[in-house]
């Protein structure tokens, strides 16, 4: 794998520093944008490393399948009533479709299901309480208690929200929402705000390519049929309206952040997690794309199979 990996890093060389910074967070606008890490974990948990992969980022929306895989342990099923399971084929952040369908957010990846998730995750205890369980549960599972949120970049979302802030008040004028606009905020604002490296963040998921389970202490984390259902949704929506094209070029459930990073899983494989801040236009990292790309070309990794 480690060979495997330096082909992969050698491949994508002569297009480290494309896409474009998600500058409209000021905290994130001054990452080097040659930065580029990719890391796997196996079943055996060894977390296999080329670039950048001990360098902690921003992981942005790859959060959303932790807080998923966390509200559905406290909800359940009944989280599918405020949410959906369909892709959009619009922007993360777009409030067309969220009026058509009356304040239901299409799917619990995209911002505003993200907040639905987030909100029925802090239920009764508070945000900070649905972060600090949140940490615990990124730290045991990447076996690294060094994890934290960067609260520069907490601060910069927060400050730059507005777009936001709209879609959570939206859906509260609908009864979607069950607690205060800015209680739900301040939980999105600091989980989308993790900082994680690749290394982490490959380890993290790595209970989502064994239905579930941690291959190395054997421990159930969630129910097969739960990582499975977030395995779907990951497929369907972890891009946005790029989806489709990265499943086509891919073939494997992803979720992808605007810091750059993605986290991808191979089922009965391993995880794979990868960073290059630039973005393509739908918000995906174009260069981490790339690396996905090539890292199933020799591996063979796919759902499609």
């Amino acid at each position: 794998m480690e060979e495997v990996l330096a082909e992969v890093a050698a491949a994508v060389e002569p297009h480290r520093g494309a896409g474009k910074i998600a500058d409209y967070i000021p905290a994130l606008a001054r990452i080097d944008p040659r930065h580029f890490a990719i890391a796997v974990a196996d079943r055996e948990g060894r977390v296999h490393g080329a670039g950048d992969c001990d360098l902690p980022f921003s992981i942005q929306s790859i959060s959303k399948v932790f807080t998923l895989a966390l509200a559905l342990e406290r909800v359940g099923s009944g989280l599918w009533d405020r949410v959906g399971r369909e892709p959009s084929g619009s922007a993360f952040n777009s409030i067309v479709q969220l009026e058509h369908e009356q304040g239901k957010p299409r799917n619990p990846l995209i911002n505003p299901g993200a907040m639905v998730v987030t909100d029925q995750l802090i239920g009764e205890g508070g945000a900070d309480a649905a972060i600090a369980r949140l940490l615990d549960f990124l730290r045991a599972q990447a076996g690294d208690p060094g994890i934290e949120v960067d609260a520069e970049v907490a601060e910069s979302e927060s400050r730059t929200g507005a777009r936001n802030r709209s879609l959570a008040w939206f859906m509260k004028s609908f009864g979607i929402l069950g607690n205060d606009v800015e209680t739900v905020l301040s939980a999105y604002f600091r989980h989308c705000a993790l900082a994680m490296s690749c290394r982490q963040l490959a380890r993290a998921g790595l209970f989502l390519a064994f239905d579930g389970r941690d291959p190395v202490s054997g421990r159930e984390v969630m129910p097969w049929h739960r990582a499975r259902r977030i395995n779907s949704v990951m497929m369907l929506c972890g891009h946005y309206d790029n989806s489709g094209e990265f499943a086509f070029r891919v073939g494997l459930p992803g979720k992808s952040g605007v810091g750059g990073g993605i986290l991808a899983i191979a089922p009965g494989h391993g995880s794979v997690a990868v960073w290059s801040p630039g973005l393509n236009e739908a918000g995906t990292s174009a260069v981490g794309a790339l690396a996905l790309e090539a890292l199933v070309d020799r591996t063979g990794w796919s759902v499609f199979v």
